[in-house]
Formats: C-alpha cells, structure tokens, sequence
C-alpha cells in the first residue's frame, strides 16, 4: 500500500493505493480516467499518513483492494497541504503526457 501526494492543475490530492510505484501504466490510464495526466508527485510514508489521518485513513484502506486499486485519501488541497511538509516526503516525480504537437 502507497499513499501518494500529487499537485494537479485543480489542486492538491492525496491517494492511497496498491500500486507500487506512480509511474505504474495502469494507474497513470486509471488517474488519466479522472482527468488527472499531468502531475507532480511525491510519496507520502504510510506510517506519516496513517497517523496524521487516524481513523479516516483506516475507513479508506478498508474499501481499498487487494492490489490494482486506488482511493481518494483527501481531495481537499489546502487540507493536504496542512497535514505534510515537504521535507517529510519522498523526492518529487514529474509525470506529463507526451504530446506529438510541436
């Protein structure tokens, strides 16, 4: 189980999913679904994140799959932003689509 801290165009968001790794296809196709292509991520560390969201965090991961799944910790930004600091988080991953325009 990762939990994920991802700034998008809308905002900031935090995910808790099965998936081993940000960069994984099938979960950038299912983040894609969402309208989310382009981000900058950074791994939040389980324990952090379990102890700053207490029982909501245990609400969510009990709904999560046993693997190729993803749920929405936290949707609000300014919410996310006041629970991590940065040097607590993995270093940042940039992911934006390829695009053939010029």
């Amino acid at each position: 189980m990762n939990v994920f801290l991802l700034l998008t165009g809308s905002g900031a968001l935090a995910i808790l999913t099965t998936y081993g790794s940000a960069e994984e296809p099938a979960l950038l196709r299912k983040l894609t679904v969402k309208g989310i292509d382009k981000f900058l991520c950074y791994q939040v560390p389980l324990e952090l994140a379990k102890q700053r969201y207490g029982n909501h965090f245990d609400l969510v991961s009990q709904d999560l799959g046993e693997s190729d799944d993803l749920r929405v910790l936290d949707y609000s930004g300014e919410r996310v932003f006041r629970r991590f600091r940065f040097d607590e988080l993995g270093p940042p991953l940039i992911h934006e689509p390829r695009h053939d325009d010029p």
